[in-house]
C-alpha cells in the first residue's frame, strides 16, 4: 500500500512539472480553473507544446507508460493529430536488466540452467525493451537460436500502474464531459489486453509459428522458427536470424539491395497478410524488420517480435470488402451505408451527411498524380471523420490503420516515389473479386460443402416432415372445433404434396447445381 502511494505521488509530481494538469483544464473550457491552477503553480514557466510536455512526461514515467502512450498513438480516432504525432515518437529506450536474472528466469521456467540446457549461452543481451531482451545461445546439436526472456516482476508492476491508470480513467469521466467520447477506461482496458497478451510469450510463439506457416513458399518473407521444447511462458527459444535492419538504407545500398523491389515487396507481404490470410503482423516498426544478405535469401525481409497480431473475421472482410469496391467505384453513399448497416455508425446518422463527409476525405485523391497520394493519410482523415459522427472504430482496424501507415512509412524511406495506391490495387482488386465475384461464391461453396455433406440427404426428409406439421397447424387453426368434409380433407393433402414435391424438385436442381459448379472449378484448378 505505502509503494502504490509513493508511486501515485511520483506521478502526480512528473504530471506538475510537465504541466499535464494545464492540458487537462485546458480542454474543460473553464477559465476560472485555469487561472486557479496557474495561482497555485506560479512557480511553473510552461513553454513547450502541450504534445511534447505529454511525451516527455510519459518517457520519466518508465516503461509502462511509453507502452502507454505508444498505443495511444494509434488511436488517432480518439487522439488529437498533434498528440498522436508525437506519442508516435516513443520509443522503449530500457537498459537491460542483469544477466543473473535472465539465467534465473530460464532456469525457472525450462527446468535446467543455460549451461545445461545450451552448448553455448551469451550472457550479454543484444537487444533489451520494457517488456523483454534478447541473448543469443546455441543449441547442443549446433543450431544457434535466439533466447527471449520475460523482464522479472513485470506483471506486478503492470498490475499496479494498471490500476493507477484505471483510477485516474474513472475521475476523468466524472469531472469531464467530453470524455464520454475519448472514453478513458475503454483505452486503459484495451492497453490492459495489449499489455497481458504481450505478457505470455507462448502467445508470441504461437503468433509466429502461424506467420510462418502462411508464408512457407514465400520468397518475400522469412519467419524464424519457434523451438517449441524451451518455449514457456516467460522464456522462448527460436532460429536466429541474420540481417540488416531495414532502417538502414545506406548498408542495404551497399550490399547491392534493390530499395525499389523491397518497398513494393514490403507492400505485396502486408496486403497478402491481410487480404489473403486475415492474419497480419502488427508491430512492423523499423526495429522488428532486417533484410536479408545471404546469399540463398538475399533481398527477403525478415520479421521479428510477434507479440502483437491483427486478425480480421468474415464480417470484417466483408465490411472491407463493400467499403473498397464502393471506394473504387467511387460511391460514397454505399461506402456510408456500409458504417450505418454494420453497427458502427449510429443508427440514427444521416446517410447524406455521412456521404458528404466521406467525399470531402476521399475526392481530392482522384484529382492527384498517382505517386502524391497516401494512404495512410486518407485512413487518417477517415477516423477523424468518424469522431465527428460517433462512429466506433473497431480495434483490428485501427491496428490495420496503425500497421499501414507503418508500411507506407517505411516503403517511402526506401522509395521516395512509392506509389502505395498504384503497387497495392491490383492486390485489392484480386482479393475483392474473390471476395464478392463467382471464384468467391465457388471457393465459399466448396468450403462449406463438407459441412453440409451429411444434411443434404435429409432434407427431403425433413422438410416433408416440417410441411406435415405445418399442414396440421393450418387444420386445425382453421377448423377447430368443426369435422372437415372428406372431400376438403383431401383436396388439401394434394395441395401440400404438390407444393412437397415442387420444393423438393428445387432443393435437387440446387444440390444438383451446386455440385456441379464445385467438381467444375476442381477440375478447372487441378482438383
Amino acid at each position: 500500500m505505502i509503494l502504490k502511494f509513493l508511486r501515485l505521488l511520483k506521478i502526480l509530481a512528473v504530471a506538475t512539472k510537465y504541466g499535464l494538469d494545464e492540458i487537462a483544464v485546458t480542454s474543460l473550457h473553464a477559465p476560472r480553473t485555469a487561472r486557479f491552477m496557474n495561482t497555485v503553480f506560479f512557480w511553473r514557466r510552461i513553454t513547450s507544446p502541450r504534445a511534447i510536455r505529454l511525451r516527455q512526461a510519459l518517457e520519466e514515467l518508465g516503461p509502462i507508460f511509453i507502452k502507454f502512450g505508444q498505443v495511444l498513438s494509434t488511436r488517432r480516432d480518439l487522439m488529437p493529430p498533434d498528440i498522436a504525432d508525437e506519442l508516435s515518437l516513443l520509443q522503449d529506450r530500457v537498459p537491460p536488466f542483469d544477466s543473473d536474472l535472465a539465467v534465473a528466469q530460464i532456469t525457472e521456467a525450462l527446468g535446467a540452467h543455460p549451461d545445461q540446457l545450451f552448448a553455448s549461452f551469451e550472457r550479454v543481451p543484444v537487444a533489451s525493451a520494457s517488456i523483454a531482451q534478447v541473448h543469443f545461445a546455441t543449441l547442443k546439436n549446433g543450431t544457434e537460436v535466439a533466447v527471449k526472456v520475460l523482464r522479472p516482476g513485470m506483471r506486478k508492476t503492470i498490475d499496479e500502474d494498471l490500476a493507477l491508470m484505471d483510477m485516474a480513467a474513472r475521475l476523468i469521466e466524472k469531472v469531464w464531459a467530453e470524455s464520454r467520447r475519448l472514453k478513458p477506461r475503454e483505452v486503459v482496458a484495451e492497453f490492459d489486453k495489449y499489455l497481458h497478451d504481450e505478457l505470455d510469450l507462448m502467445r508470441e510463439a504461437a503468433n509466429a509459428s502461424q506467420l510462418r506457416r502462411n508464408f512457407a513458399d514465400s520468397t518475400l518473407l522469412m519467419v524464424p522458427e519457434m523451438h517449441w521444447d524451451y518455449c514457456s511462458s516467460s522464456v522462448i527459444v527460436m532460429e536466429r536470424m541474420r540481417g540488416i535492419p531495414v532502417s538502414q538504407i545506406d548498408r542495404l545500398a551497399a550490399e547491392g539491395v534493390d530499395l525499389k523491389k523491397l518497398s513494393s515487396d514490403g507492400v505485396e507481404i502486408f496486403f497478402t497478410q491481410v487480404f489473403r490470410d486475415g492474419f497480419f503482423h502488427a508491430d512492423m516498426h523499423p526495429g522488428n524488420i532486417l533484410v536479408s544478405v545471404e546469399k540463398e535469401t538475399f533481398g527477403r525481409y525478415i520479421a521479428l517480435d510477434f507479440g502483437i497480431v491483427g486478425t480480421l473475421n468474415d464480417f470484417d472482410k466483408d465490411y472491407l470488402s463493400q467499403n473498397f469496391l464502393a471506394f473504387f467505384r467511387r460511391d460514397y453513399k454505399r461506402v456510408a451505408e456500409a458504417h450505418i448497416e454494420s453497427g458502427w455508425a449510429p443508427r440514427d446518422t444521416r446517410v447524406d451527411e455521412l456521404e458528404s463527409a466521406v467525399r470531402a476525405c476521399c475526392e481530392p485523391i482522384f484529382d492527384r498524380p498517382l505517386k502524391d497520394i497516401s494512404f495512410g493519410q486518407i485512413l487518417l482523415r477517415l477516423f477523424q471523420t468518424s469522431r465527428r459522427f460517433n462512429v466506433e472504430v473497431q480495434p483490428q482496424l485501427v491496428l490495420l490503420q496503425k500497421t499501414l501507415l507503418n508500411i507506407e512509412g517505411l516503403g517511402r524511406q526506401l522509395d521516395p516515389d512509392l506509389d502505395l495506391w498504384k503497387t497495392a490495387k491490383p492486390y485489392l482488386e484480386r482479393w475483392m473479386s474473390e471476395q464478392v465475384g463467382w471464384q468467391g461464391m465457388v471457393e465459399r461453396l466448396r468450403a462449406e460443402a463438407p459441412r453440409y455433406a451429411h444434411i443434404f440427404p435429409q432434407l427431403p426428409r425433413l422438410l416433408h416432415q416440417a410441411l406435415e406439421r405445418q399442414a396440421h397447424s393450418n387444420i386445425t387453426a382453421t377448423h377447430r372445433g368443426q369435422l372437415m368434409p372428406q372431400a376438403d380433407l383431401l383436396a388439401m393433402v394434394l395441395l401440400e404434396q404438390r407444393r412437397t414435391n415442387r420444393i423438393l424438385a428445387f432443393l435437387a436442381a440446387v444440390v444438383v447445381l451446386v455440385g456441379a459448379i464445385a467438381a467444375g472449378y476442381g477440375l478447372l484448378h487441378g482438383g
